[in-house]
């Protein structure tokens, strides 16, 4: 038995890619592994509770705020819990921890605790560093918070990177700190699961084409790049609709917003639906001829991959972790990720119905590891590691 840290997600519904790996985990570990959250008000580690698992579900009504909330129930069912004396029940004896989530420093704080209770390897996953390469997309707590998350991840025994490009950035910082040695790193790429796992759906018919843009709406996202980019096509006659999901970020996507509310105004065939249901999402795949993924950087680039495994091409970035993803076919790959370049590639897709099934068919040729494949990979290699 492992034990699964998921203290964030099962206090929120958000859909952003973190959460929606720490669901997908949890789910293809099934009974291997016991969830676990630390409940600051109880000032303890303890399994999750009914009301947390349902957080969990992804048929949960989504979130429109990143955070964790908990309910006024559940502090005070803490708070007495702690000031009578009971406490958490024992957690089972264990194999192992994995800490899939960014945590916070009260977590942080607590996790020496944790470890005692595990007598197995501790392994935390690496998103990516960009709080330290782009400061200016990122809330300024997180940036100041986030030199001190990286000396904590040295006190595990083993870091799991979601790409090679987030393990060398890692590796990198702790070279810079002149860290004598650090636990080793696995770049292990992300599962994904095929459509037909999630649900069945059939596409609308449609009067023009459809090209989809999935991601958190904030700056590093490039989302005005890419609105620029089709208020130039649709100016130039250009007949396509646009659609965005995800929810959006209070820092950096307001502008953004505002500017989708001026196009919406202006006629253009532009919707946003903010964050959805998986089964709304899976229904937009289905509807859409491609997508764009225009973010200047990422740790993996989940979008660009759940676009790939259900046979939609898309636009994206060649470089950084989301060009690993573009090798095998199914992308076009950008150098250069500005209005003019969405631009072109956006209107040589729209104008080659050829290119578009070419790319489609070399999308659909792809095979992709599921999260019980990457599941028994982690699994296999946290094995392997000594305790630090």
């Amino acid at each position: 038995m492992f034990l699964l840290d998921l203290s964030h997600t099962s206090h929120s519904t958000a859909r952003t890619g973190i959460q929606r790996v720490a669901r997908s985990l949890h789910a293809a570990l099934g009974d291997q592994a016991q969830a676990v959250c630390f409940d600051p008000w109880l000032d303890a580690w303890r399994g999750l509770e009914r009301w947390e698992f349902a957080r969990l579900d992804s048929r949960a009504a989504p979130a429109t705020r990143r955070s964790a909330r908990w309910p006024w129930i559940a502090q005070w069912r803490g708070r007495y819990r702690r000031r009578f004396g009971r406490g958490a029940a024992a957690l089972p004896p264990s194999e192992g921890l994995i800490v899939p989530e960014v945590f916070s420093a009260n977590v942080a704080a607590a996790l020496p605790t944790l470890f005692a209770q595990t007598s197995g390897p501790r392994v935390a996953m690496f998103h990516d560093a960009l709080p330290l390469r782009f400061p200016e997309f990122t809330a300024p707590g997180t940036v100041s918070r986030f030199p001190y998350y990286l000396r904590e991840l040295l006190d595990f025994d083993g870091i799991v990177a979601v790409s090679e490009d987030s393990r060398a950035a890692l590796l990198g910082y702790w070279r810079w700190l002149q860290v004598p040695q650090p636990p080793p790193v696995l770049a292990l790429p992300h599962g994904v699961e095929p459509p037909a796992a999630r649900v069945s759906v059939t596409r609308t018919p449609r009067t023009r084409p459809g090209v989809l843009s999935v991601g958190t709406i904030e700056g590093r996202k490039n989302h005005l790049a890419l609105l620029a980019a089709c208020e130039q096509l649709w100016r130039a006659g250009a007949d396509f609709e646009l659609q965005l999901i995800g929810f959006v970020a209070r820092q950096s996507g307001t502008e953004v917003q505002q500017r989708i509310r001026t196009l919406q105004s202006a006629g253009r065939p532009l919707r946003f639906t903010g964050p959805v249901s998986d089964e709304l999402l899976e229904a937009a795949y289905a509807d859409c001829d491609f997508t764009v993924y225009p973010s200047i950087a990422e740790g993996f680039g989940l979008p660009v991959v759940e676009s790939l495994v259900r046979g939609r091409p898309c636009v994206c970035s060649a470089h950084g972790a989301v060009g690993e993803l573009t090798r095998d076919g199914g992308c076009v790959g950008l150098d250069v990720l500005d209005a003019s370049g969405l631009a072109a590639a956006i209107g040589r897709l729209l104008a080659a119905p050829a290119e578009l099934e070419a790319l489609s068919a070399a999308a659909r040729q792809r095979t992709f590891k599921t999260w019980a494949d990457y599941t028994r990979e982690l699994l296999a290699w946290m094995r392997t590691l000594p305790r630090r």
